[in-house]
């Protein structure tokens, strides 16, 4: 891409150039080296925190150190895109159609990164603020997220690097540019049992020993259990059971082993300590009802948190209704985003555009929320600072 387009600040335009890149994690697709040379050119100074394959980008403007350091986090990596045949526009070909920007990543996030990106690269060169600017920008959020944030995260930690507070631009808003800002997220775990019987005969029951009404009996115990009903900020925590499996395609096999994996999302009344505890203990029971073994495999993908109602909520919300008319609703619900890893280093919210089309086939964004979504974090810059 020409160097002349490096220094423009149209964060539409930014946005079409990343959609070009085809970042699939862990690919690195050209959007951060693009990223890079923009900003080094507006006198950030940047270093590429790449480890396990996963390429990072972390870039600062101004004192090292600083106690007035405010961060933005966003990814440039994208989910797969599927048929492309399925698509109307070409998936990495960034069309402007219909007031909108089409393209893998447009919505989620691009468009986000491409937002912050240039909001900071106005404010520095306009009004210099007295402090420091963070953007943590990685490849490896819609993927394992190992190597990724948390890897920036901890080069920061090493490196002296600090943010005071933090936005993340992931989408944010159901339906409306506005309406929504992010203050915690529910905690994810998912959980891979295993039951293993005698596989015997159909007609003879009696010398086998079916690992499948001990399956059952333990997804109906999971599935039929309250977890709780809901705090102050979170929903009620919730159990998913998503597959059970044995692979046995006959009629006339009692199957030795059965399979299930269920999924939990759960609020701050829980840890992924006690809830794996919970399934563990829920399993030994049945595993001694019916004299089978049951293993279990626990992955907690991330704790829940909340960033309470206060200073950082109340600048990002107040950024929000002054450039779009609506005063933002408090929320935790979604899934996760790399602000799990975040909160562990300073207060953080999350804001940004309507994610109706995230993942979609013909993912798309409109034009003008993204020049309103620059012009929120250019006033939530200048509020900070201020």
């Amino acid at each position: 891409m020409p160097n002349d387009t490096f220094m423009s600040t149209d964060p539409v335009e930014l946005t079409a150039q990343l959609i070009r890149c085809p970042s699939v994690t862990p690919e690195e697709g050209g959007a951060l080296v693009l990223l890079q040379d923009m900003l080094e050119q507006a006198g950030f100074a940047c270093s590429r925190v790449d480890r396990g394959g996963v390429a990072n980008l972390f870039a600062r403007w101004g004192v090292k150190g600083h106690p007035r350091t405010f961060g933005f986090n966003g990814h440039t990596d994208v989910v797969p895109v599927g048929d492309p045949s399925a698509w109307s526009v070409k998936p990495f070909g960034a069309e402007r159609r219909d007031g909108m920007l089409w393209g893998r990543g447009a919505c989620d996030m691009k468009s986000g990164v491409a937002a912050f990106v240039t909001a900071a690269m106005d404010f520095v060169r306009e009004t210099p603020p007295e402090g420091a600017l963070i953007l943590a920008i990685t490849g490896d959020e819609e993927g394992d997220a190992t190597d990724g944030t948390a890897a920036l995260l901890e080069w920061m930690q090493a490196e002296g690097e600090a943010m005071a507070a933090c936005v993340v631009g992931e989408p944010t808003c159901p339906d409306q540019m506005g309406e929504m800002v992010k203050i915690g997220r529910r905690g994810s775990l998912s959980a891979w049992f295993t039951v293993t019987g005698v596989q015997g005969h159909s007609a003879y029951p009696h010398r086998a020993n079916n690992p499948l009404p001990a399956m059952a009996r333990l997804m109906d115990r999971l599935s039929s259990h309250q977890l709780d009903t809901g705090t102050d900020h979170f929903d009620p925590s919730t159990l998913a059971v998503v597959t059970i499996d044995t692979g046995n395609p006959t009629t006339n096999v009692i199957p030795a082993r059965a399979r299930a994996t269920v999924n939990i999302r759960f609020n701050d009344t829980h840890t992924g300590a006690s809830l794996s505890d919970w399934l563990r203990d829920e399993a030994g029971k049945v595993a001694d009802e019916f004299g089978l073994d049951v293993d279990v495999e626990v992955k907690i993908s991330g704790e829940s948190f909340l960033t309470l109602p206060g200073a950082l909520s109340d600048l990002v919300s107040g950024a929000v209704e002054a450039e779009t008319g609506i005063r933002p609703d408090l929320s935790t619900t979604g899934g996760t985003s790399d602000a799990r890893f975040v909160k562990d280093h300073c207060p953080v919210v999350e804001f940004g555009l309507v994610g109706q089309t995230m993942h979609q086939v013909d993912e798309r964004v409109d034009i003008e929320q993204v020049k309103q979504l620059k012009a929120v974090y250019g006033r939530i810059l200048r509020d900070f600072f201020s």
